[in-house]
């Protein structure tokens, strides 16, 4: 158990300036606040004694404009995770069964569980995509099925064209949770046309979220898109004075700094190109990812030991139970720290 914090001071040194290099475990975004959202930040203290709005409409109607739909298809929610968890409560029953690939990110299981669901797990293929025949047959007998694109924790992306062909054998009654935390740092052939996704599929449900790539994991901003109907549902569960007033200044600031975002998506992904091509030359086969992180497969019976790898080197990376690693992509110090642990794991190529 962490010990309590006996004063602000305590309080104060645990949450640095700073993210640090070698915590590469949560796929946080290694940059700090663009400079306009850091300043409206600052501006939004002064409203700090006051309650924000009653329900979230400013920022609803600021995410609408932006990915060019109407308001009325926007929900909003604590992360992707909140929105997510919410979905489950307002779409599903105690009982249900929601349908998820294996591995899958670590909010899913927890998830289901406080909606009181059942999990019906697939595993994925040995590339770590999706089983899509796998996951539309577990459709038929669920009430939710759960797709990460970019999926997480194996960064693959399944071609618009298969999607497409997944969601037409998804039963209609079946909720499709579509979860693009990560889409934007898929280049833009990758990402789907989703006003007519939902057109045609009105049985999805997009869920996305500022944490990653505009680096806003602290605010806890996410949001979904479905259709009218389903959005109203999702909606009617919206908690009241449930969005700070700092989360409708830092995404609109964050939209007036798209050109810098931007800048700042094109260095993470170069960054991952340059941690995947070195973990080659060392004879690492990582997954093609289309994330801000690299995954190391593994398997039980002939895994690389990736989990004392790391450990000895006090880097923070995710390890799975069956040998796999998932590893944040951050600065160029953090990516030599990464190679140093794994060309120690693999003497006979020197990092340099």
């Amino acid at each position: 158990m962490q010990p309590v914090p006996s004063s602000v001071a305590e309080i104060d040194d645990a949450f640095p300036t700073a993210i640090d290099p070698l915590a590469l475990s949560l796929n946080e975004n290694p940059f700090p606040p663009l400079p306009a959202v850091h300043s409206a930040l600052i501006r939004s203290v002064a409203a700090a004694n006051r309650y924000p709005e009653f329900l979230p409409e400013r920022l609803r109607g600021l995410i609408a404009g932006h990915v060019g739909l109407p308001a009325e298809q926007v929900v909003l929610g604590a992360g992707a995770t909140g929105v997510a968890l919410q979905a489950l409560h307002a779409l599903t029953a105690p009982g249900d069964t929601v349908a998820m690939a294996s591995p899958t990110f670590d909010g899913y299981p927890i998830i289901a569980r406080m909606a009181r669901l059942n999990t019906l797990t697939v595993p994925l293929d040995s590339d770590g995509h999706h089983d899509l025949d796998g996951l539309a047959a577990a459709a038929a007998g669920a009430r939710v099925v759960v797709l990460c694109r970019p999926h997480n924790p194996t960064g693959t992306l399944e071609p618009t064209a298969e999607l497409l062909r997944f969601l037409r054998r998804v039963p209609g009654d079946t909720i499709v949770l579509l979860d693009e935390a990560y889409i934007e740092f898929a280049a833009p052939e990758h990402r789907i046309d989703v006003a007519a996704v939902l057109r045609r599929f009105p049985n999805v449900v997009v869920v996305r979220t500022f944490s990653k790539a505009y680096g806003l994991a602290g605010l806890r901003i996410g949001y979904g898109l479905a259709s009218g109907d389903v959005a109203a549902t999702l909606w009617s569960h919206q908690p009241p004075f449930g969005i700070a007033i700092t989360s409708l200044l830092a995404v609109a600031a964050s939209y007036d700094a798209e050109d810098q975002l931007r800048q700042r998506i094109a260095s993470i992904t170069a960054e991952r190109r340059y941690l995947r091509m070195r973990l080659s030359a060392l004879g690492i086969h990582t997954t093609d990812g289309h994330a801000n992180f690299v995954y190391l497969p593994g398997s039980r019976r002939r895994g690389r030991p990736w989990q004392e790898a790391f450990a000895g080197s006090g880097l923070h990376v995710r390890c799975y139970p069956d040998g796999g690693a998932r590893i944040t992509v951050g600065n160029r110090s953090s990516t030599l720290a990464v190679l140093s642990a794994v060309g120690k794991a693999t003497p006979r190529t020197q990092v340099r």
